[in-house]
């Protein structure tokens, strides 16, 4: 079997991976996260695209949206099951998180919680675009995550609800959503509401998980999500898009951490108590209005108007980067607050075949205004100035189909930006040091190219180059600056990361098979790596870093019923340790994934009764510069049951071993603050109707 699918070329897009297709029809999908459609068979690298009947699945065992995109992509790190997405990377970089292609991420002061900010309830899609490229802009230096939010339809109104729990009746978690839809997706109408409410989670000891107090924590939690799309179709040819998406976490604060002891194998755990300060929380705000022209001087015209306003509050600490003589002799707790407004546009032209000459173009130009400041909600100081960063990016890419059995592909983006920083000084930890403001601004051509060679129906090799750009995290530059007298325009740590990207790949398909593979290298001269401190805060080292790895999915049908599937993924990373510009020390696990394998067996034991499955296995990996790690395995069973006048059903079993072991991040950061050991059994009942 071998899908016919549909994609939109970008500077460096791959082949779309369809994981578990059994659909013999050939089904057509276009990916939004890429600028317009082009076949699947022409594009030269790698894209996975999960589907509504696979989050569907998946949300038998998790409503954590990495671990989802994790157990089926195993190029993603494992979820830290926290609020925070601190060390979860794509091939080794961070990801650009986008909802309908608005940007979520924040680069300009990276609170690493880019991740949170829809519930799964409003989710249609999940677009994974795997490895650089700079065709959506800033950010995207590990790839793009893009969430496609759902889609107007046959008029139906759907109602779910949820529980969940472990050992103790204190982890029992409950959910509720209502979704309506009414008329066509290029003219109709999707409204929608989710709450859940969370209980905390013990690991497979029956022990308490340590609760991230600073970071904040996705247990004891309750979320809501606000949801409303609407289509208009002006004329035959003219549609018009509005999206707004609400989405609100905040922690309950009913618990405190207890510090872990990681040479003794103690993980961090919690008890009840109260907590200084608020609760950490994400409280975001996306919207957008898609114009789309299907007959604008002869090709496709798409313009998004987009805007996001981001607020991520972090927990009280005593941290001795927050004490400051001026407040007295007794110990200061304080907590930050990161707030983010974007406001952009992007706007792009198509035009297939012109002249008849087998040539494709696609063009167009992006703007974006995005101001970010981080501040100290307790004692009302600011950390980070506040920061704009104004940049415009026009881009143009060729593809070529002239030669039987062979597309070639080329382009270029323009990137333009300026920051725009007041003069500041920093906390009195780094020297209350004066800093001079300024307007530093950079200019970047980057290049992809790319070939595909369709040997025959069954057999595709592909090779491509590309360079990614993004900034590195602006303020945790600025508010480090220890030294008075600095300008930002002389600060080399503000250069942008540009990422050289290189990829093979090969996918064969057969009537039962299914193979896919790539390697990879992803190499900077400047890049971006995070270090812990003493005080438990990251800072940024620029320093050369050299990534690379192999990435391979394998799917074999048995018959219409049962459906075996395994993928793998193996990233490697360096940097350079001592300046000579040539790397020599691993990148940790806060920087990179480590080595996986995922198996499942899809298993429909009638029209109405379907299992699955899944088994997750990282491997030990060894660094030479940091604390090791000790691999673990999961295993995860579900039932689905359809009725036809109750609705349909599910129970889940995540961990269904209950195997106790102490997270990736938890291990490889060794950190008693964050030495958190993963969940342990946990049931999941749903129930979902539609009338």
């Amino acid at each position: 079997m071998k899908p016919s699918l549909i994609l939109p070329c970008l500077a460096s897009v791959p082949f779309l991976l369809q994981a578990e297709q059994t659909d013999t029809e050939i089904e057509r999908i276009a990916v939004t996260a890429t600028r317009a459609e082009v076949p699947v068979s022409s594009v030269p690298a790698t894209v996975s695209v999960i589907s509504a009947e696979q989050i569907k699945s998946q949300l038998s065992f998790t409503q954590d949206i990495s671990k989802i995109i994790g157990n089926l992509i195993p190029a993603f790190s494992p979820s830290r099951e926290k609020m925070s997405n601190a060390g979860e990377k794509l091939r080794g970089r961070d990801p650009l998180y986008m909802i309908d292609g608005v940007p979520q991420s924040n680069p300009l002061r990276n609170g690493l919680r880019a991740g949170r900010t829809i519930d799964p309830a409003m989710i249609e899609r999940i677009e994974v675009i795997h490895g650089s490229n700079a065709i959506q802009g800033m950010g995207a230096s590990g790839g793009i995550i893009n969430i496609i939010t759902k889609s107007a339809g046959e008029q139906t109104h759907s109602v779910s609800a949820g529980f969940s729990t472990g050992m103790g009746s204190d982890t029992s978690s409950y959910r509720a959503s209502y979704l309506y839809r009414q008329g066509e997706q290029d003219a109709g109408l999707v409204a929608g509401i989710s709450y859940q409410d969370n209980g905390v989670y013990r690991d497979g000891n029956g022990d308490l998980v340590g609760v991230d107090t600073t970071q904040g924590d996705t247990m004891d939690a309750q979320s809501i999500d606000l949801f409303f799309k609407y289509a208009l179709k002006l004329d035959a040819d003219k549609t018009l898009k509005l999206m707004v998406n609400h989405y609100n976490i905040q922690g309950n604060g009913n618990y405190t951490m207890i510090n872990g002891d990681v040479e003794k194998n103690i993980p961090a755990t919690s008890q009840k108590g109260d907590w200084p300060g608020d609760s950490p929380r994400n409280k975001v705000t996306t919207a957008s209005a898609d114009y789309q022209d299907a007959e604008f001087f002869g090709g496709q015209l798409s313009w998004q108007l987009f805007y996001q306003n981001f607020a991520a509050l972090y927990g009280a600490t005593d941290s001795t980067t927050f004490q400051d003589p001026q407040f007295g002799d007794e110990t200061i707790f304080d907590q930050s607050q990161n707030r983010s407004t974007k406001l952009g546009s992007r706007i792009t032209w198509f035009k297939s075949n012109i002249n008849n000459s087998q040539l494709d173009l696609i063009t167009g130009i992006d703007a974006m205004s995005d101001e970010t400041y981080q501040e100290l909600a307790i004692t009302d100081r600011m950390w980070v100035p506040k920061t704009r960063f104004d940049n415009i990016a026009p881009f143009a890419q060729l593809r070529y189909q002239g030669l039987q059995d062979f597309t070639f592909s080329y382009g270029a983006r323009y990137e333009y930006g300026k920051l725009n920083v007041d003069d500041f000084t920093t906390l009195y930890r780094y020297n209350s040091a004066f800093v001079q403001g300024g307007e530093p601004s950079f200019n970047e051509l980057l290049h992809n190219l790319g070939v595909v060679w369709q040997a025959n129906k069954a057999l595709r090799l592909y090779s491509s180059y590309s360079e990614g750009f993004s900034m590195p995290d602006v303020g945790r530059v600025l508010r480090g600056i220890d030294e008075s007298g600095l300008a930002v325009e002389d600060f080399l740590d503000l250069q942008p990361v540009i990422s050289d990207n290189t990829e093979i790949g090969i996918e064969y398909s057969a009537a039962q098979w299914q193979v896919r593979a790539s390697y990879f290298e992803s190499d900077s001269d400047l890049g971006s790596r995070l270090s812990l401190n003493q005080d438990g805060i990251y800072l940024v080292r620029r320093e050369k870093t050299e990534i690379s790895g192999f990435e391979a999915d394998l799917q074999w049908y048995l018959n219409n019923e049962t459906t075996l599937g395994a993928a793998y993924s193996n990233p490697k990373g360096r940097y350079d340790s001592d300046g000579d510009e040539k790397v020599d020390s691993d990148l940790s696990g806060s920087n990179i994934a480590p080595e996986r394998i995922n198996l499942y067996w899809q298993q429909s034991w009638s029209d109405r009764i379907n299992a699955r499955l899944q088994v997750n296995r990282f491997l030990d990996t060894e660094f030479d510069a940091s604390a090791d790690f000790d691999g673990y395995t999961t295993l995860d069973l579900a039932v689905n049951l359809a009725t036809n006048q109750y609705g349909q059903f599910s129970i889940g079993i995540d961990n269904l071993t209950d195997n106790q072991y102490i997270s990736y991040y938890g291990q490889t950061t060794a950190n008693p603050v964050r030495y958190f050991a993963g969940r342990g059994r946990h049931i999941n009942v749903n129930w979902q109707h539609n009338f």
